[in-house]
């Protein structure tokens, strides 16, 4: 096969994965909106390092990890504690009102790199969602295991998150006229996706268990 199939494949299969609005994408346009985009880049920076080992760990396994189930179960309760914890976190922090951005903003841009690295480390639906991309292009003999197509593949699902990002960051940059409201509510919508995440894993581990 060649080079630019994995590339191709790794890249629209990220744009798609990440594009809906999620926790990390949603913080990027907060970030951008009030601090800049370059501050918005360094943090999607940070997400995309760990979204990189994500899809070449969840990759390089999916085999194991689609022949034992109990792994994706075990994935999906960590994330649903880790959610709802910060859904939690998220509707709190928004009751506190306003406070000095001095107070509440990490200025350094090492500080953001490492916020994106945490916020993407704590997402564990990579890792499933990635597993099922594979064997089902492998399936169809769109997607082979062999070490120099998964390095692609990996290669291209970080130039996907990276243009899924760049949308969000310059959108919501551009919105101007509706940043005010952006930052009153930001808490509030990024609590209501985790919120939303955690009802949903949490009917999918109902389901697997009263199956």
């Amino acid at each position: 096969m060649s080079v630019a199939l994995p590339i191709f494949l790794g890249f629209v299969t990220s744009a798609i994965g990440i594009t809906p609005p999620g926790l990390i994408n949603m913080t990027a346009a907060k970030v951008s909106i009030q601090e800049g985009r370059t501050r918005a880049f360094v943090f999607a920076s940070g997400a995309i390092t760990i979204i990189f080992l994500q899809t070449f760990l969840a990759v390089f396994f999916a085999k194991f990890i689609d022949d034992n189930p109990s792994v994706v179960l075990l994935l999906r309760e960590v994330g649903l504690v880790i959610f709802s914890i910060l859904t939690i976190y998220f509707f709190f922090y928004a009751k506190q009102g306003k406070r000095k951005e001095e107070d509440t903003a990490l200025r350094s841009k090492r500080s953001r790199f490492f916020l994106g690295m945490l916020l993407s480390a704590l997402n564990f639906f990579p890792i499933p969602f990635y597993v099922f991309v594979s064997v089902t292009l492998a399936s169809y003999d769109y997607f082979s295991f062999e070490s120099n197509f998964i390095y692609s593949f990996v290669l291209g699902s970080g130039l996907g998150a990276l243009f899924a990002f760049y949308c969000y960051i310059v959108y919501f940059n551009n919105m101007e006229s509706k940043s005010e409201f952006l930052l009153k509510n930001m808490n509030y919508i990024i609590g209501s996706i985790t919120g939303l995440v955690s009802i949903v894993t949490l009917i999918n581990i109902l389901n697997h268990y009263l199956n």
